[in-house]
């Protein structure tokens, strides 16, 4: 015996098709817009240079521009710079987004507290993050260099340099320089960011553990920690794959030298296609970078994944 629903969906099926496929058709008209013009922007120039990874093209060359396979990838396992690159790579990651973790933390808590002109400091401290890297990066250059910037004889007065010269040319100490300038620049993100997360956990659980007797370190431990900890996962996920393609301090300050010691695996994609003008080779190494970041993103989802279970 045929039910009421099953005949009001009979009646319901017995509508014109057309009917039927524009209303099912109808959400993903809304988001058209924004689906086409991520196509355009996004995977249209990613698949491009998907495909150079695999055909050489060489500006210089005019015959260049047929399929070579595997070819980019053969040379690039045998590339030594690749590999130099690969490890500064990891040396300024891994430096710069520890250090403005800290320092962006540090800065969060101080502003979560009230005192006067307090709107007026996180101005201040925010600053950066409005700077162009171009220009932060030639402002901090001219700041090492000991013929017109301060750093060189301060360094030599607290006895930690011999003399006061470029720390930008000296192949043992120049990655340092990239390093300050990126902490300098990316502090706000963090202290923005972890700002905007301590703003929101309660002030009555702060208050009930000050009665309960709890410091400020077991506070900190207890209700800050574990309220943030979604904010940093995400916020240090973002910033390690943004710095990990971030050439633009290096490539302004020390142009990859001296001697490679500055070139990361950005910087080494930029010299390959804009000064050997080699796009296919440099595709090559952006395809294997952006692997290597998938990977760590995928790492770093099923570990908070994880963490969340247990």
């Amino acid at each position: 015996m045929t039910s009421i629903a099953d005949t009001l969906d009979g009646r319901h099926d017995r509508r014109p098709w057309l009917k039927r496929l524009a209303d099912a058709s109808e959400p993903y008209l809304y988001s058209a817009p924004a689906l086409i013009l991520i196509i355009a922007v996004m995977l249209v120039p990613l698949a491009i240079g998907v495909s150079y990874a695999f055909r050489d093209i060489q500006l210089l060359n005019p015959f260049s521009g047929g399929f070579i396979g595997l070819q980019h990838f053969r040379d690039l396992a045998k590339d030594g710079a690749f590999y130099w690159a690969l490890k500064n790579t990891l040396w300024w990651t891994g430096a710069s987004v520890a250090l403005q973790f800290i320092f962006g933390l540090i800065l969060a808590l101080l502003l979560d507290k009230p005192f006067v002109g307090r709107s007026i400091v996180q101005a201040l401290v925010f600053l950066p993050w409005a700077v162009p890297s171009f220009l932060a990066g030639l402002n901090w250059s001219w700041l090492f260099n000991p013929v017109i910037g301060p750093i060189p004889h301060w360094l030599y007065a607290l006895g930690l340099m011999s003399e006061p010269g470029n720390i930008l040319s000296d192949p043992q100490y120049a990655m340092w320089g990239p390093i300050v300038a990126n902490v300098w620049w990316g502090i706000p993100f963090f202290a923005i960011t972890l700002l905007a997360a301590l703003q929101a956990i309660p002030r009555d659980l702060y208050e009930a553990a000050s009665i309960d007797g709890a410091g400020w370190f077991e506070r900190f431990r207890s209700i800050t920690l574990p309220f943030l900890a979604p904010t940093i996962a995400i916020t240090v996920l973002l910033r390690t794959v943004w710095v990990s393609n971030f050439a633009d301090l290096i490539i302004v300050m020390t142009g990859g030298g001296p001697a490679d010691r500055t070139q990361i695996v950005a910087s080494y994609i930029f010299t390959q296609a804009f000064r050997r003008l080699d796009f296919g080779y440099a595709s090559a190494i952006a395809l294997v970078l952006l692997v290597l970041l998938l990977a760590y993103s995928m790492l770093i989802i099923l570990l908070r994944q994880t963490l969340l279970k247990d």
